[in-house]
């Protein structure tokens, strides 16, 4: 049974903690952690992608923003993912190549601004693998468009037009002038880093080699432009064609965790796990264990070998799922929180968080894809978030 005292006094809490946090310091990393100001970071986050999307919209679908960040910041969580791309279709940014919407560009204005008046960091992430917003595909159809000998999604991360546009993206975003705090984005410590690709994919080279080429030199590119800002990959954590610990089906992804987050302009690495659509058919206990033996060797190879922090930057259970239920989402939750602050105990915050995929505020519906949480309607969830949330807060205090 909740205590309801003790989580008000956690919310309470927490709430003064992410105000505490909304300062002018950059997220560093030192090893295997990161910092603030020379202390270690340790938080809870969560993802909300559709932030811009929807604050391009009408001036109600615009206090969604704020609500969701209010309901985040209020049970303490202090990271969000979001998209910094609509690439082409409704509410784009990018209308074609180099060719912005300036009413959506206010829009992801006014989504850094909030988070910052809500003390929530923010990884932005730059494009998709998959055809929402744009992706992928949307930049290969423009380099068809223009004349490119292009015919595959695949031939985004090698075809020279295809890699300049994107380039051009990196650096209309990492310039922009934000027109509400009148700060340039890559100078804005309320962004924690920059996320190059959500999920990237390649099918047609299972060795992983050519993403690992465009991510070196995407990385490179981006660091010439924004030194103060950590970078990550956007990755799902599999491995080479060949590893023993790839979810069955998974080894003709074309990633290699390992290899290309040993890339030096790369901060940290990330994993991402769905257990309920990687082993589906398999039972709830196998699923939790397949999830807890992910995570650890994950974060062995980030501390041994990448020795660089690992963010769990997507989890989550859809409701979609054959013979769901609420008490199966909330222990898998649980178990995923539990392993996250265990691990990130005994690694000395080596794995620095976790983001839960994914928030909503009421209202959107039409948005959802099964995962989605809404706090004001879920109360369980709210206990198990503040209390994570608490708890990391309290070991960023003891490790060192």
């Amino acid at each position: 049974m909740t205590n309801k005292k003790f989580g008000t006094v956690i919310v309470f809490i927490l709430g003064a903690l992410n105000l505490l946090a909304a300062d002018d310091s950059f997220v560093g990393s030192r090893s295997t952690q990161f910092t603030i100001d020379g202390h270690p970071f340790l938080f809870n986050g969560f993802n909300s992608y559709w932030l811009m999307n929807m604050a391009a919209g009408s001036e109600q679908d615009g206090t969604k923003v704020v609500d969701v960040l209010s309901e985040a910041a209020a049970n303490g969580l202090t990271v969000c993912r979001t998209w910094a791309f609509a690439d082409g279709g409704d509410r784009a940014l990018q209308l074609s190549p180099g060719v912005y919407d300036e009413h959506v560009f206010q829009a992801l204005d006014y989504v850094i601004s909030e988070a910052k008046n809500h003390g929530i960091r923010l990884i932005l992430s730059l494009v998709n693998n998959f055809k929402d917003f744009g992706g992928r595909a949307q930049y290969v159809k423009w380099a068809q468009q223009a004349g490119a000998a292009v015919n595959s999604k695949d031939d985004f991360y090698t075809n020279e037009l295809v890699k300049q546009y994107y380039r051009n993206h990196i650096k209309r975003v990492l310039t922009r002038i934000n027109s509400i705090t009148q700060m340039t984005y890559k100078d804005d410590p309320t962004i924690m880093a920059w996320e190059l690709i959500n999920e990237p994919r390649c099918a047609s080279d299972p060795s992983g080699r050519t993403v690992h080429a465009w991510v070196q030199e995407m990385a490179n590119y981006t660091k010439s432009i924004d030194e103060k800002h950590l970078l990550e990959v956007g990755m799902e954590g599999f491995y080479g064609n060949s590893n023993q610990y790839n979810p069955p089906g998974f080894n003709q992804i074309g990633t290699d965790y390992i290899r290309t987050n040993l890339i030096k302009e790369i901060d940290f690495a990330t994993i991402h796990a769905y257990p309920d659509l990687w082993l589906s058919g398999k039972s709830e206990e196998f699923q939790k264990a397949f999830m807890q033996q992910w995570t650890w060797n994950h974060l062995r190879a980030a501390k041994k070998i990448l020795q660089k922090p690992l963010v769990f930057t997507e989890f989550g259970k859809s409701r979609k799922d054959p013979g769901f239920t609420e008490t199966n989402r909330d222990t898998f939750l649980e178990t995923i929180y539990d392993t996250i602050y265990n691990l990130a105990r005994s690694s000395n915050g080596s794995l620095a968080g976790g983001l839960i995929w994914q928030l909503f505020a009421e209202g959107m519906d039409s948005y959802s894809d099964g995962y989605d949480i809404v706090l004001t309607q879920a109360p369980s969830i709210v206990n198990i978030l503040s209390n994570h949330s608490y708890a990391m807060s309290e070991l960023a205090n003891a490790v060192n």
